[in-house]
């Protein structure tokens, strides 16, 4: 009979064999973990890294809300590329590609924390090309 592993033992269980466009995916992962842990842990980042106006009302947790949202995106990503599957590497492209401009550009013209937001859509962008490269790259081996 199957041994049953423990929650912890499958988020850390060892991948096999990935591609190379799932072990970008989850470095994706690592940098948005990393971002996400910044701007929770040290929201004032937005004025030192991104020279943004100081906060004014309760920006402060805002921020460390919206760290919150992209640390759960980089944990998705993480464990979405440590996975192997491709639907959830084609499906970053989509949303990054899509939805993410879609609603920080908006914002940042509106005069939301517009670099921190420009940098996140270009950055996001980005990194969502580096992808469909990839995946366009181990289509053509194949």
């Amino acid at each position: 009979m199957e041994r049953s592993m423990s929650l912890i033992e499958e988020l850390l269980a060892s991948p096999h064999n990935l591609s190379p466009v799932s072990k970008y995916t989850a470095m994706n992962g690592v940098l948005y973990l990393a971002a996400g842990a910044l701007l929770i842990a040290c929201p004032g980042a937005t004025q030192a890294l991104f020279r943004e106006r100081a906060f004014v009302g309760d920006e402060q947790g805002l921020i460390r809300a919206l760290g919150m949202a992209v640390a759960v995106i980089g944990w998705l990503y993480l464990f979405g590329g440590r996975s192997g599957a491709r639907q959830i590497v084609a499906a970053t492209v989509v949303n990054r590609l899509t939805f993410v401009p879609a609603v920080l550009l908006p914002l940042a013209a509106s005069g939301v924390f517009p670099n921190l937001l420009v940098t996140f859509a270009i950055l996001d962008a980005a990194l969502a090309v580096g992808t469909r490269a990839l995946m366009a790259r181990r289509t053509a081996s194949t």
